[in-house]
């Protein structure tokens, strides 16, 4: 059973207080959880001795997506069956900032109706893959209303949008694995015959780059663009993917990142997920046991351990704080490296 809360909803949206989770009160010494596995030497450049998470907030359904916002100084993540993202900030704490965050339909496509995941465009618009709409769309934070960017392929409903990732040159990355509809891939709702992997150009133009995934969850783009990264969240095939790509953004053949076949069946929490990389392009990688921290050669350097299954990561603050949405809870480690784009 989640720990409930009560929490003042501050938007215009939402103007009553109501049972939700919690902010943890600043105590002067804070509630921490999880410990750090060290594999490699390289992982003490990058994580500091004596590094836990901090509990900053619990009580959640199940917490995903975090994305910083660096020109407002905040965090946004989203409670998939909650339907609601939230907003957290060191000074503010945690807040509301947009519910319904997805479906508002009288007849739900499965339990997973909020957003997934959030990611900022170059313009600076949030973009959400919203889970219950099976659409990728941008909220328009002047009325909190919604525009559909795109929401099939070639004339059929996507699965339910998952995570997404911005190329500097404005094209959208994003997946799309079944895990919003009540029976993914059996669902009689499911119109496509693949779960995708698909790239939408800033004109509009929508491809699909690849398909033969079982479950495509998260994805991210290295430091310097030329290599994309794409886990698939399935216990029989738990593995990282990693797709050299063409000067026209395209992939080439994937190649196995890591394979995490051995950590499932040792029983570690979690499936592969979500992602984020450093300035240096290690990379930081939701997955069976916590947060598995990878070099570029693909190199196992250790696990920053939660103790639960662990959905995303996101850099925030100064760059040097990793977020990580974990089950029920919001945490964050303090680390020595930067994230990238800080």
């Amino acid at each position: 059973m989640r720990t409930p809360a009560r929490l003042l909803l501050a938007t215009g949206l939402l103007a009553a207080a109501a049972c939700s989770p919690q902010t943890e009160p600043p105590p002067e010494t804070p509630r921490t959880t999880g410990r750090v596995e060290r594999l490699d030497a390289r992982l003490d450049e990058l994580v500091p001795p004596g590094a836990v998470f901090e509990i900053l907030a619990e009580g959640f359904e199940w917490a995903e997506g975090p994305v910083w916002r660096k020109t407002e100084g905040y965090l946004l993540f989203t409670d998939i069956p909650k339907n609601t993202i939230y907003q957290w900030s060191g000074n503010r704490g945690l807040q509301v900032f947009l519910r319904p965050s997805g479906y508002t339909g009288s007849d739900p496509p499965g339990d997973e109706l909020g957003a997934n995941g959030l990611a900022f465009a170059p313009d600076g618009h949030l973009v959400l893959c919203d889970h219950g709409n099976r659409v990728v769309a941008r909220l328009d934070e002047t009325n909190y209303t919604r525009v559909t960017l795109a929401g099939g392929y070639e004339g059929r409903r996507f699965n339910s949008p998952n995570d997404l990732v911005f190329h500097s040159g404005g094209d959208l990355y994003f997946t799309d694995p079944p895990f919003g509809l009540r029976h993914q891939d059996a669902d009689p709702a499911k119109e496509l015959p693949f779960n995708g992997v698909y790239r939408l150009r800033p004109d509009g133009t929508l491809s699909l780059l690849i398909e033969d995934l079982t479950r495509p969850n998260g994805i991210a783009l290295s430091p310097d663009e030329r290599t994309l990264y794409v886990s698939n969240a399935d216990p029989e095939r738990p593995v990282w993917m990693a797709y050299n790509l063409r000067p026209d953004g395209t992939p080439e053949q994937g190649r196995v990142f890591f394979d995490g076949t051995a950590l499932v069946r040792a029983g570690k929490p979690g499936l592969p997920d979500g992602m984020a990389l450093d300035r240096a392009g290690n990379l930081f990688a939701t997955g069976p046991g916590g947060v598995l921290v990878f070099s570029p050669d693909g190199t196992h350097l250790g696990t920053l351990e939660t103790g639960r299954p662990t959905a995303n990561v996101a850099f925030g603050e100064d760059g040097s704080t990793l977020f990580a949405t974990a089950d029920d809870t919001l945490l964050r480690m303090r680390l020595t490296t930067r994230g990238l784009g800080f």
